[in-house]
């Protein structure tokens, strides 16, 4: 035998119901509750919203399956148990609201702020509500009745349902004589719709019931408004549904697809969409529940429908799933720019002997025809690697920069043979920069290599032949803006080429690490993202223009510099062939092969040289003898290359220092602490010991 079927489809409150043990509380066992305590229960259990069922002057406390989450760690013992056990942390704000609906004032609050322990720990919540009082046969109050939302994450509704229970009475009433199926009631059966009518009346979600002929039975106020502002017509009871959208064929078919199955018997929860804003109606999204309506021998006369608006809701699910998206793309650059970082670090270690030792090798000559053979293979291959490596960190943004002023129209003629040999006989290079463009903010060094990178693309984009341009304007405050730089004036050097173009996904992605349309083994994919790091950088931005079958247009925007363009100083390519004596340098570095090349390139340009392993060794050395220069490392175990340096001008100034940096967190680099990046050569450490600044110590 079923233990208190008036329970019955209540789900998992229903089950908690028939769990406990009522033996010794004060209600007694379910089969002796009162018919009015049985109907409202049956009432609140089945119910697809969130509902509260005091009874008795002690107010015992029962709720439906959609009211759990509420209850957080009450869920377990909250069944049956008095209101003010339950909520004794609400309690002080429930009272006056109980006391109000005991005198008969129900009023619905809006948004109320409360602080309740719900499933998802102790927080501050909003929610929509209203206490409602039960009457017994005797107009005594046996009970309230409590409707309650959760408003935190959106209002379901902007206006309240304000019918009396006369007219909602009068409404069921017109409902009974349409289907012809309701028989007059018993004073019983008359309360229970009574309750009903209240629930309904002080609802925000969408109540529509309509018959098989989809003519309304009943509609709430709430269902009103909302079918007037997504379909542009009021309705009202008696109404048929798809007559009044007659005219918007594709939405009468979407209504009719959402209804038919209720009709048909099934109780399902869907989701759609409805409304045509182009005929000036909102377009909603709503989750909404079906159930049949059936007279009292079972036979289906209708359904009915609840509905919740989620549009909003959908709408910052939307919003949040794209900035998890974005803020994932941002974590997962970060992560490859440490990594990068590292790897670059490790990488100039070892390459800075490899292409220190050949060149010297080179330089010193004496070899064999296969022996130099040998050795300039080696030496293009650490040229390659290392130009990978510069590739690396300008794609994340961490290559040490020297910015100054650049002369445009004298770095790229300078590299006019060099692009045209790279181009090869089919493509046509054409120049097309001002005489007076404004040097450009930029490493003039990494600039050539993006520019060479650009070009290498324009080639391979034109395996039939065409015209590679490379172009440099100065243009004005609206194509600024339009580029979306932050204010200020820049030079705009373009890479034009009348190849096969890109397509709007190809070149959206063109950008992205390792990324390339070339094949394997023909790129590594980290030219375009080297060149738009690089822009970045130096506080410019890339710019993309292609179509298929149109060519590409790669636009860098850079800086205007304030500074004057300094004349390269005569003879600086190379260190002298036959150096004379220049004094005692101190290299220092915790990298054996490192320290030993270094020293022996110092050697090579007439230094006498003495190592180090580390910051605190070099400072015994510097306290024992006299020095010329010292070259130290960045990073290093214990004492850092940037302390050693600071600690040498404060105790001996005068006395030079470079910096010799691998890279790996270069923010401890100031501007004003000459560096030499890892890996070089001979001439590029003669170049940067020629270009420190100061004199010699006396010591």
């Amino acid at each position: 035998m079923t233990i208190a079927p008036f329970l019955n489809g209540g789900g998992r409150a229903a089950e908690m119901i028939r769990a406990r043990d009522w033996s010794n509380h004060p209600l007694g066992p379910p089969d002796r509750w009162p018919d009015a305590l049985c109907s409202a229960l049956s009432l609140v259990v089945n119910s697809p919203e969130s509902m509260i069922l005091c009874w008795g002057p002690e107010l015992w406390f029962f709720f439906n399956e959609a009211y759990f989450p509420l209850l957080g760690p009450r869920l377990d013992w909250a069944m049956g148990e008095r209101f003010d056990r339950v909520w004794a942390d609400g309690l002080e704000q429930a009272m006056p609201i109980i006391e109000a609906a005991y005198a008969g004032n129900s009023p619905r609050y809006v948004d109320v702020p409360w602080k309740l322990d719900t499933d998802r720990g102790a927080a501050d919540t909003w929610w929509s509500f209203s206490y409602s009082r039960i009457l017994d046969r005797q107009g005594d109050i046996a009970g309230l009745f409590i409707f309650t939302n959760e408003t935190t994450a959106r209002v379901l509704s902007d206006a309240a349902l304000k019918r009396s229970q006369a007219e909602l009475t009068t409404a069921l009433d017109d409902l009974r004589q349409l289907n012809r199926t309701l028989e007059l009631r018993v004073d019983q059966r008359t309360a229970e719709r009574n309750l009903l009518a209240s629930i309904v009346e002080t609802t925000d979600s969408v109540v529509n019931v309509i018959d098989i002929d989809y003519n309304w039975m009943a509609i709430n106020r709430a269902g009103i408004d909302a079918f007037e502002a997504v379909f542009g017509v009021q309705p009202k009871v008696g109404d048929n549904l798809l007559d009044l959208i007659a005219d918007q064929p594709e939405q009468q078919a979407a209504v009719r697809a959402a209804w038919d199955p209720a009709l048909a018997g099934e109780e399902y929860t869907t989701a759609a969409e409805f409304g045509d804003p182009s005929r000036g109606n909102e377009r909603r999204a709503y989750e909404m529940k079906f159930n049949a309506v059936r007279d009292g021998q079972g036979r289906q006369v209708g359904a009915f429908q609840f509905v919740t608006d989620v549009t909003e809701r959908r709408r910052g699910e939307a919003a949040l799933l794209e900035a998890q998206d974005a803020l994932r793309q941002a974590q997962k650059m970060e992560a490859m720019g440490q990594l990068t970082g590292g790897v670059a670090h490790d990488f100039n270690n070892l390459l800075t002997p490899i292409l220190g030792s050949l060149d010297l090798l080179q330089r010193r000559g004496n070899l064999s025809a296969r022996e130099a053979r040998l050795v300039d293979g080696a030496l293009q291959s650490a040229e390659r690697a290392r130009t990978l490596v510069h590739r690396l960190l300008a794609f994340a943004r961490r290559q040490p920069l020297q910015s100054g002023p650049v002369d445009l129209v004298a770095l790229v003629g300078g590299m006019s043979d060099l692009i045209a040999s790279t181009a090869g006989s089919p493509v046509a290079v054409r120049v097309a920069i001002a005489a007076d463009l404004p040097p450009a903010l930029a490493d003039a060094n990494q600039l050539e290599m993006a520019i060479l990178n650009l070009c290498v693309n324009a080639r391979d984009a034109m395996p039939d032949g065409g015209t590679l341009t490379i172009a440099a304007d100065c243009p004005d405050a609206g194509a600024t803006a339009a580029a979306g730089v932050a204010p200020g004036r820049y030079v705009r050097l373009s890479v034009i080429d009348t190849g096969t173009g890109m397509d709007a996904e190809t070149a959206a992605r063109a950008i992205e690490p390792f990324f390339s349309t070339k094949g394997i083994g023909r790129g590594t994919g980290l030219g375009l993202s080297m060149v738009h790091g690089l822009a970045l950088q130096l506080g410019g931005t890339m710019a993309i223009v292609s179509a298929p079958g149109r060519g590409t247009r790669i636009d860098l925007w850079l800086p205007v510099s304030g500074d004057v363009v300094r004349a390269a100083d005569a003879g600086e390519d190379d260190p002298a062939e036959d150096p004379a004596f220049r004094g005692r340098a101190l290299v220092v570095d915790d990298e054996a092969l490192v320290r030993m090349t270094t020293a022996d390139m110092l050697q090579s340009l007439g230094y006498e040289v003495v190592e180090a392993d580390g910051a605190t060794e070099a400072e015994q050395i510097l306290a024992q003898r006299r020095f010329d220069l010292v070259v130290t490392d960045h990073l290093m175990p214990g004492r850092t290359g940037v302390w050693l340096a600071r600690a040498i001008h404060d105790r001996y100034p005068g006395l030079p220092v470079l910096i010799v940096s691998g890279y790996a967190d270069i923010d401890g680099l100031a501007p004003d602490l000459p560096r030499l990046t890892k890996p070089f050569r001979e001439a590029e450490l003669a170049r940067a010991i020629a270009a420190l600044a100061g004199t010699p110590t006396d010591r």
